[in-house]
C-alpha cells in the first residue's frame, strides 16, 4: 500500500520539509514568513493524526506506512528545529538533545525489531507527551511575535521547547529502562 491516502499525506509530511525551509528565504517580510512557515507546520503536523485515523477507518494500514509515519514526524521536527537553531529562536543544546534521541530510540527500535523484542520498546504515554509538548513549542518558535495581541510566543515557545527536551531525556531513559533486560540477555 505505497500510494494510500493516508500513506499520500504522510508522504506530504516530507514534502513540506523544504517548503517550511524555504519560506524563510522568500523576500517576504519577516511577520509573514513566521506566519506563512507556523501555518504549514501546523497543518503538515496534524497530518500525522489525520493519516493515522484514516488508514484504520478505511483499512489501509500497511507495514510501509507504520514505518513511514514517524520518519516523517522525525523529518519534519528536525528540520523545524534546526530552522529554529539557524534563527536563534532555539538553543542547539536543546536541538542536540532532542534529535540524539530521534536518532538513538529508532536505532534501539530497529535493533529491537531485529531480536524479537520490539514490544519491550513500544510507544508509551511518555513519548506522546514529548511529541505533543513539542508540536505545541514549534509553531509557537515558528511565529515569534504575539498572538492574539497577548500571547508572547516566543517565550512560551522556549519553555515549551526546554519542556520537551526534558521529556525527551526522561522518555530516553524510559525506553532504555525497558530495553535493558533484552540488551544484558544478548550482549552476555
Amino acid at each position: 500500500m505505497f500510494f494510500t491516502i493516508p500513506t499520500i499525506m504522510t508522504w506530504t509530511r516530507i514534502v513540506a520539509i523544504p517548503l517550511i525551509v524555504g519560506v524563510f528565504y522568500a523576500p517576504l517580510d519577516p511577520a509573514t514568513r513566521n506566519l506563512i512557515a507556523t501555518v504549514m507546520f501546523v497543518v503538515f503536523a496534524a497530518t500525522d493524526w489525520l493519516d493515522g485515523f484514516l488508514a484504520r477507518k478505511l483499512n489501509q494500514t500497511s507495514s510501509f506506512g507504520a514505518f513511514l509515519d514517524p520518519v516523517a514526524d522525525k523529518f519534519l521536527v528536525c528540520a523545524s528545529l534546526l530552522v529554529l537553531v539557524h534563527l536563534q529562536r532555539a538553543d542547539v543544546f536543546v536541538a542536540l538533545i532532542i534529535i540524539g534521541r530521534e536518532i538513538a530510540i529508532s536505532a534501539l527500535r530497529e535493533w529491537m525489531a531485529q531480536i524479537g523484542a520490539s514490544k519491550s520498546v513500544a510507544v508509551h504515554m511518555i513519548g506522546k507527551l514529548k511529541t505533543a509538548v513539542q508540536m505545541t513549542a514549534i509553531p509557537f518558535l515558528l511565529y515569534d511575535g504575539h498572538l492574539f495581541g497577548v500571547i508572547d510566543t516566543g517565550v512560551w515557545g522556549t519553555w515549551l521547547i526546554w519542556a520537551s527536551a526534558v521529556l525527551t531525556v526522561w522518555s530516553m531513559v524510559y525506553y532504555l529502562q525497558k530495553a535493558l533486560p533484552e540488551i544484558r540477555a544478548r550482549v552476555k
